[in-house]
């Protein structure tokens, strides 16, 4: 089986304001989230991307307190300037005890728009560490997941989705979307699949060198 070039394992969105139901703008994510079991998975995959020297990349919302830049052009964003929710400096915004983020971790933080990409150092991040695989995990294969691939493929990296470290608003709309555009913009494994496909770790770490 062939080794991913150049990866880096890249999360999407796991914060304590979208995946705790009792925080979260959208309970139906976060209850999918959780019923999948996608933080166990993810920070399984995080401990071997380190393990390997290989980057763990937490793409993460932090809207600024004073919400400028928001616009409530979009359902998302009408719905986050209405609760002041993912705000800098408030709980919504931390990353999960599970995934983190370790030291060597990197932090590509988002104030306003929809996708990864959008205004943040993430290609730039990306670049300087080499990397021509991107590994997706994280929520949501509605809205945020689709972004990112297109973004990633229009950019030229390889991107692989690994479909049980995400989810969607529903379970039927998780399956949409991976079936009807997700498999169109990226190869969709599991992470077990992920783990397989990992260089060993001498091997990663001569890559790198």
């Amino acid at each position: 089986m062939s080794i991913y070039e150049a990866p880096a394992l890249v999360i999407s969105e796991c914060q304590v304001g979208i995946l705790d139901a009792e925080r979260s703008v959208s309970s139906g994510l976060a209850d999918q989230a959780a019923s999948r079991g996608i933080v166990e998975r993810i920070a399984t995959l995080a401990d071997a991307f380190r393990a390997r020297g290989l980057p763990v990349v937490h793409c993460i919302i932090e809207h600024r307190p004073d919400q400028a830049g928001m616009l409530p052009n979009s359902y998302l964003g009408t719905m986050a300037l209405r609760s002041r929710s993912m705000t800098a400096g408030t709980p919504d915004v931390a990353i999960p005890a599970p995934l983190g983020p370790a030291p060597s971790d990197l932090i590509s933080s988002r104030a306003t728009g929809l996708t990864a990409f959008y205004g943040t150092d993430l290609d730039a991040m990306l670049r300087l560490h080499r990397v021509r695989t991107v590994v997706l995990v994280g929520v949501s294969t509605n809205v945020a997941l689709p972004g990112l691939a297109l973004e990633a493929v229009n950019r030229g990296y390889d991107v692989v989705l690994a479909e049980d470290c995400t989810a969607g608003s529903s379970a039927e709309a998780h399956a949409f979307f991976v079936q009807q555009q997700l498999k169109m913009l990226a190869r969709v494994v599991t992470a077990e699949d992920v783990l397989a496909r990992l260089p060993e770790p001498a091997q990663a770490s001569s890559a790198r060198s």
